[in-house]
């Protein structure tokens, strides 16, 4: 009977040791819900995206997984939120284009350090713009708004979703190697962006396809050309800027998961596992597809490779373009 006991004590020793190495943190985690800080308003692409994957992700991780809006500063007021978190898993937040430039556009001004305050987590998806005009511009193709951009010296403007976001980028990009000069229009999202362009108050918009689609069809706008390098098959008949008149022309918006820099590996690890595993779901696939996204997924090493180059990029364009917040 002892031999017995003593077996089983060994047995219970045994597992309590495996218990106690699994990583600080890690242990019963999720065990309550959990907040992506979205730093943008709700109605643009990046809203719409975590949208469509916090439910999945819910699923799988087994707790409710809520969006959070807080938009502000070219994002910097949410991500600097995220940051500032307790580094428990319980704050994700969302990064995108701004996450990269931002660096460069506020320098030592910006809250955070977005090299050594986050751990990168999977990059979730990446989304083409269109260069679109409300009708009334005299332009039915990228050669001929770059044309009358220069015949007009900023006599035409643009909205964006606001300052330092995808929208302003890819449009500053065109500005950039098109050699003209655009007016800035900043809004705080991409629905009164559309807005304004769809009013006629500005001239220029690049959004997102599903949400421009409805109003090519309609008359209201027209498509000139693709950002990416490559056609989009929900509007085959539209060039790439590249391909019209910007050779290697190539911009896009893009979203990825980030944590605060001291969360535990091993929570970093279960939330890549649920992330990649909810968006490699081919239902959740086609849902971002409606809405002119690619689901991504990737490991945190490919995202900080993606984000390096980003950074660089843009970074440059904003240097020599001389980009500043407004």
């Amino acid at each position: 009977m002892m031999r017995t006991i003593g077996g089983f004590l060994f047995v219970l020793l045994s597992f309590a040791t495996v218990f106690v190495s699994v990583p600080a943190g890690a242990q019963g985690y999720p065990a309550r819900a959990i907040r992506i800080v979205v730093p943008f308003a709700p109605g643009g692409a990046t809203d719409a995206v975590l949208r469509m994957l916090a439910p999945r992700l819910s699923e799988n991780l087994g707790q409710q997984v809520v969006v959070d809006n807080r938009p502000g500063g070219a994002s910097t007021i949410g991500m600097d939120m995220v940051a500032k978190a307790a580094p428990d898993g319980y704050t994700l937040g969302v990064a995108n284009l701004s996450f990269s430039i931002n660096p460069t556009l506020f320098g030592a001004k910006l809250p955070y350090n977005t090299e050594k305050d986050f751990a990168l987590v999977s990059l979730v998806s990446i989304v083409p713009l269109v260069m679109s005009v409300h009708p009334s511009v005299p332009a039915r193709s990228i050669k001929e708004l770059i044309a009358l951009a220069k015949a007009r010296p900023e006599s035409l403007n643009y909205s964006s979703s606001g300052n330092a976001s995808a929208t302003q980028m890819a449009t500053e990009l065109f500005s950039y190697m098109a050699g003209v000069k655009l007016v800035h229009v900043p809004y705080n999202g991409g629905g009164p962006a559309l807005i304004s362009v769809l009013s006629g108050q500005v001239s220029i918009y690049a959004g997102s396809i599903p949400t421009l689609l409805p109003h090519f069809k309609a008359g209201k706008l027209i498509g000139l050309g693709i950002t990416t390098a490559k056609r989009d098959p929900a509007i085959p008949d539209i060039p790439t800027i590249a391909e019209a008149a910007l050779p290697g022309f190539d911009s896009r918006e893009w979203q990825g998961i980030v944590v605060p820099a001291a969360t535990p590996p091993a929570i970093v690890s279960r939330l890549h596992q649920d992330i990649v595993k909810t968006l490699n779901a081919p239902d959740l696939k086609e849902r971002f597809a409606s809405v002119g996204a690619t689901a991504v997924g990737s490991t945190p090493d490919e995202f900080a490779a993606h984000f390096r180059q980003e950074m660089a990029t843009m970074g440059r364009v904003i240097r020599e373009a001389g980009i500043r917040i407004e």
